[in-house]
């Protein structure tokens, strides 16, 4: 029992050691909205779910994504939006909602570019550079998910920034915040132990920035 309770202290603190590592990774990373954030010409825009409750009502966490993401574009922050989702099963296609919600945003379809496989943000992140040939770029996700999307994106080699969305009040968003917390602990073991690759990796698809006139 005592090697059981010294072993559940140990990896206690373990997970709190990585936890603050990853955190501490993102500061100074890390921007509020999008008038204070650096030019790239490509912003990753991570996926959720479109609705929740069985489709009865709209993801606060998806649609404050898709506001920064539009925010971003429209300030000449960024030129180009590669969004990253699960397409993994044909009645489920987080991209192709990605792409309407900003095309009704005012964003135009042809500076938006699909990854149908961004299962997880590990897959999302290391396709940004391995398929779509990105090096440098600005992140969109919730606050509580950037850290961890700028881990990954430093272990892939890429040089990236985070913009985070609007945050969803904690009563909605206190058990996804709870889980974070785990999912940073699985993204170090991905990164430092395992060496997780995506699920997929396809041919190479050069995203193509438009120009100004």
């Amino acid at each position: 029992m005592k090697l059981l309770g010294l072993g559940a202290v140990l990896a206690a603190v373990g997970g709190s050691a990585i936890n603050w590592m990853i955190m501490r990774q993102a500061a100074g990373r890390t921007f509020s909205d999008a008038a204070t954030a650096p030019e790239n010409d490509v912003a990753l825009v991570l996926g959720t779910a479109p609705t929740v409750g069985e489709g009865r009502w709209k993801n606060p966490f998806f649609e404050n994504r898709m506001d920064t993401a539009a925010k971003l574009f429209r300030a000449g922050k960024v030129r180009h939006l590669l969004v990253s989702g699960d397409n993994g099963r044909r009645e489920y296609d987080e991209p192709t909602a990605m792409r309407s919600a900003l095309v009704a945003r005012g964003i135009p379809a042809r500076v938006i570019t699909l990854d149908f496989a961004g299962f997880r943000t590990l897959d999302s992140v290391v396709r940004a550079r391995a398929v779509f040939g990105q090096t440098k770029l600005t992140i969109v996700t919730d606050d509580f998910h950037l850290p961890r999307a700028l881990f990954l994106a430093k272990a892939a080699g890429l040089d990236a920034v985070g913009v985070v969305s609007q945050r969803v009040p904690n009563q909605w968003s206190r058990k996804t915040r709870a889980r974070e917390i785990a999912a940073r602990i699985v993204a170090w073991v991905d990164v430092s132990l395992l060496h997780t690759k995506p699920r997929f990796f396809g041919p190479n698809v050069p995203i193509k920035i438009a120009r100004a006139d």
